[in-house]
Formats: C-alpha cells, structure tokens, sequence
C-alpha cells in the first residue's frame, strides 16, 4: 500500500488571492512569499516563513492549511496529519482540510480513518467532487481488504478472485491521479447543520470546484504548474491591460467564439479592454486536468473594471506548443 496516497486526489497549495478573500496586501504577501518558497522547492525557507507568520497569527486557517502541505512535502506525515486535524476543529466548515487528511490517512492504510473524513468533508460540501471521487476510492481499498479476508477464511470461494482483480486493475500503477489546485476559503461562511451524505456525486453548485478529469502522474506535476501559472499569467496581462502579453496567450489554433475571425476578435478584445481606468481579474477555484500536451482550466472568474462587477464560470483549454502553455478555446458559464 505504499503508493496508495498517489492514488487519491490531493490538493497542491498555490496563491489564489482571490480565493483567499484577502483585503489585507501584507498578509497577501507573506502567503505569496511561503508559496512560491515552497515551489521553488526551499521547503526549510517556506517553513521558516510559516512559522513567523503563524506566531503572531496562530489561528490563521490559510497560513496553517500551507503549513501542512509543507510538512506533507517533507515527509512528516505525522505532523501534518496533526496539522490538518486541528484545521478540521477549528475550521469545521471547511472541506479542504478534511480532504488533505483523509488523503494522508490513506497513505497509511488507514482507510476507515479516510472514509470518515471524506465524508465530513462531503458533509460540509456536497458538491466537492473531489471528496466524493476519493471517497469512492476509499471504498474501494475497504473492498480489496475485505475481498482479501473473505479469500483468507474461504479460499475456494470462486467468486471472489474475479472482484479482487477488478479492484487491483482499478489501482494499477498506470493510473494517473489528478492535481487539484485549492485553498481554503479566508472568511468562511457560518456553519450550518449538515445534512444526509448524498448517494452519488452531486452537481457543483457555482462557485464550487468542477470534477477535474485524469491528467498528472506524479512525474508530471511541473506540467500542472505551468498550466497555472500560464493562466495566472493570462489574468494579469488582463488586469494591467497588457495587450501583447494578453493576446500572446493564446496559440495560433484558438478559436473565438461566434463567428469572428482572430484578427476581429483581437480588435474587439483590443477595444473592451484597453482605455479603461482600472481592471481587476482574479481566478477563484482553479482546478486542472488533461492528458499529455492538452490541459483543461475550469475556474470562477471575478472580473471588475470602472463600475463593473461580474462573476462567471470560466473553462480554457490549452495546449503545450514550443515549451508554453497557450490557450486554444475559451468558454463561460460552464
């Protein structure tokens, strides 16, 4: 079972300052600053940061949710485990910290454990896709140990080999496991009574996170990042109407939308986002998935500019070409 937290949908912090509900560009910064420590792989310096942060701000769920991942990505589990779970009693309304747990729980084997987590995260947010598919996979690994035992007591029972093997096919080595890229909310909603565990995955609600499809192995978790950043990247050249960097972003087969040809549509991107006194576009809620060189980015957007303020469900699909990440079809409202 040594790979089996490989198998189960984990979630990579990454700074999503809209996400974050942050008003506060101190507070921006020190999370800025311990995330990109951490990618850049200074986990010691990224620790470090978290801890200076949180001994003036001990309770700060975002701080502590990046705390725990660092102490994920240097291998004490333990701590991390603690880290979670004390996120989890503090910050019951939030089903990150639920989900982070229950995936280093099945890490151990400690697939009970898992179940119950995942299903308060559930609990707190029936519409998390991410929680019900791992949960499925908990269920899954109870079956394989239980199918296991029934083999050890009856071992002529015919009809079990059949669905032991289907379950190990499920869990074989090729299986490519999904990043998902989350952070827990700053200001969460007041609790409300949960109420009973749906029987199957519901629809996201907007505003929540889609169902990502397969995309990374673990070797492949840069690609991951690249895709983030060049979307993080594209809502920038936004914000700062930044014209070349904007329309740079798309790949040569991007298809607008409609009927427009590329050089219409450019014009008109050209004269809605130029000129303008002030932009504002911020991702919320970014999640990735694909295969190989194509990638899917399904976030909420919150676009602002002069007296304008509108939320959206945006998808773009993109695709590696010369070493980049471009965008080759943009949609709203899915």
């Amino acid at each position: 079972m040594k790979h089996a937290a490989k198998q189960f949908r984990q979630l990579v912090a990454l700074l999503l300052l809209a996400t974050m509900g942050l008003t506060n560009s101190v507070r921006a910064d020190d999370y800025a600053d311990a995330l990109q420590l951490m990618r850049a792989g200074k986990l010691a310096e990224a620790q470090a940061k978290a801890d200076a942060f949180l001994s003036s701000k001990p309770r700060d769920p975002q701080m502590r949710f990046i705390k725990g991942v660092i102490q994920r990505d240097t291998g004490r589990l333990n701590e991390a485990i603690s880290t979670f779970a004390k996120l989890t009693e503090d910050h019951p309304e939030l089903p990150e910290p639920y989900n982070n747990l229950a995936v280093l729980y099945a890490g151990q084997s400690q697939f009970d454990k898992a179940r119950v987590a995942l299903e308060m995260a559930i609990r707190t947010s029936p519409s998390y896709a991410t929680a019900h598919e791992n949960l499925g996979d908990v269920y899954a690994k109870l079956a394989s140990q239980a199918y296991n035992k029934a083999l050890q007591l009856d071992g002529s029972n015919a009809g079990v080999p059949p669905k032991l093997a289907l379950i190990r096919e499920l869990f074989a080595p090729n299986v490519k496991p999904t990043a998902v890229v989350a952070a827990p909310a700053a200001k969460p909603a007041p609790v409300t009574a949960p109420g009973p565990l749906p029987a199957q995955s519901a629809s996201p609600a907007p505003g929540t996170a889609a169902s990502p499809g397969p995309l990374l192995t673990a070797g492949q978790e840069a690609s991951a990042k690249q895709v983030e950043a060049a979307v993080l990247a594209w809502a920038e050249a936004w914000s700062k109407q930044d014209m070349n960097a904007y329309l740079g972003a798309y790949g040569k087969d991007f298809d607008p939308p409609g009927e427009q040809s590329r050089s219409a549509w450019e014009t008109d991107r050209s004269n809605r986002i130029t000129g303008k006194s002030r932009i504002s576009v911020k991702v919320e809620q970014l999640v990735v998935s694909g295969d190989g060189n194509t990638a899917t980015a399904k976030f909420r957007q919150d676009y602002r500019a002069n007296s304008l303020s509108q939320q959206s469900r945006k998808t773009l699909t993109l695709t590696k070409s010369g070493g980049r990440w471009l965008i080759v079809k943009e949609t709203t409202g899915n």
